[in-house]
């Protein structure tokens, strides 16, 4: 038997938060789950049949990728999985019921490039499950999300399924928003009718059920090189071209950029290095930049505005700079067919105490792109939030779920499944 089919769903995501991967990085959580759904002759699309290669965005360096391949490796991922996903991460599951339609249901899988608290009172470091990798966490319940979709395939599976087909989506590389857009490019999206996505926690207690979070903001992330020309800062400062003052210029003017009368907008530098002695003028700085926007157009108009700056800071200081795009998410509406079936399959479940028809997200979200791809095609689609009691905030050291809420995740989207 496959090893995690050999866990229940709150061992199984103990076990993936205790072995995080970060994006693009999602190799033995990518192979666990295909072996416990290839048991159960779910038809498997692994790595490059999973997301179109070539629209990837964020990709780690090959030999971090390499090094994730062999960690995964030791830590006992079925190897023929592997072997198939190559050095792509990503999978897509499905299993046909019946003859009706076709219900499409995304998860993300990575985790964040952050490390976790030790702290006694930190459930999974008292417990024994706290991350065993430096420099990663599941700090935004994806380990969650993984277990969840692991688990809407055992119940439906188990239980007869439904009328229809069943396509799973394992997404990696969601934070960043790196994964949604190369995966939402296949053709795997093109005759879906129902999709649902879903996210755990987000400040709501366990037995909330919100139907529709939507409208996200649109998001794109920049990588960004200014290189000028080394020399002595006591001797020949002169003879240097300062890649580091360019940046900061840049910086300064980033956040200088008018924000538009015609919606939200945004803007961050969220990294500066410049890794450089205290004597020489700086040759190189990287910063990584993020905008945002209520609609793309306004998204486009910051990212417009943010490449000119970068450009001129550059000519400012007689440098040079490149950008390349590290992320990128889309808006959403939800559709109201689709809410008001998850509104009610919720209610009729004992675990659920409360259900709200739709919130907006607030931040970015690339199952945007896969939200969209749907709705393009005729289909119906609706990003699900499930209530975990998390305590902590996203993306802090001590996040943690109430793992009582992966049942409840699993509940709610069978039940909507069968309802469709």
């Amino acid at each position: 038997m496959a090893y995690a089919s050999t866990l229940s769903l709150r061992e199984l995501r103990q076990d993936l938060h205790a072995h995080p991967e970060s994006g693009w990085k999602e190799f033995r959580t990518t192979a666990l789950i295909a072996a416990a759904l290839d048991e159960r002759e779910f038809t498997l699309h692994l790595g490059p049949d999973a997301v179109a290669e070539d629209e990837r965005l964020g990709v780690p360096d090959d030999d971090a990728v390499a090094a994730a391949v062999e960690r995964a490796r030791e830590e006992d991922a079925p190897e023929a999985y592997l072997d198939r996903m190559g050095d792509i991460t990503g999978l897509v599951a499905e299993k046909r019921f019946g003859n009706g339609p076709t219900v499409g249901v995304r998860v993300d899988m990575d985790a964040l490039e952050r490390t976790e608290s030790s702290d006694e009172k930190h459930r999974p470091a008292k417990l024994g499950f706290a991350s065993t990798h430096p420099n990663e966490m599941h700090a935004c319940g994806h380990d969650g999300h993984t277990a969840i979709g692991l688990g809407i395939a055992r119940a439906l599976d188990d239980d007869g399924g439904f009328d229809g087909t069943l396509r799973l989506f394992f997404q990696p590389a969601e934070e960043g928003g790196r994964g949604g857009k190369p995966m939402s490019e296949t053709d795997l999206l093109a005759d879906i009718d129902y999709f649902l996505a879903l996210h755990l926690g987000l400040g709501n207690p366990t037995g909330t059920v919100i139907a529709a979070y939507e409208n996200p903001l649109s998001n794109a992330k920049l990588d960004v090189t200014f290189e000028g020309a080394p020399s002595h800062a006591g001797n020949a400062p002169n003879e240097g071209r300062n890649a580091l003052h360019a940046a900061t210029a840049a910086v300064q003017n980033l956040y200088g950029i008018p924000r538009h009368a015609d919606g939200t907008t945004r803007i961050n530098v969220g990294k500066f290095e410049s890794p450089n002695p205290q004597n020489i003028i700086a040759e190189e700085a990287r910063l990584r930049v993020e905008v945002r926007g209520g609609t793309a157009d306004l998204n486009e108009y910051m990212l417009d505005k943010a490449r000119r700056v970068l450009d001129h800071a550059a000519g400012m200081h007689d440098v040079s700079v490149e950008t390349g795009l590290y992320g990128k998410t889309a808006t959403f509406t939800a559709d109201d067919e689709m809410i008001e079936a998850v509104l009610a399959s919720a209610a009729d479940l004992d675990d659920v105490t409360e259900t709200v028809p739709r919130l907006d997200i607030g931040g970015s979200e690339d199952a945007s792109y896969l939200i969209r791809r749907v709705q393009e095609h005729g289909g119906k689609a609706t990003y699900v939030g499930i209530g975990a009691s998390n305590e902590f905030g996203h993306h802090t050291s001590r996040f943690d779920i109430d793992e009582d809420a992966l049942d409840i995740g699993v509940d709610v989207v069978c039940q909507t499944i069968r309802a469709l």
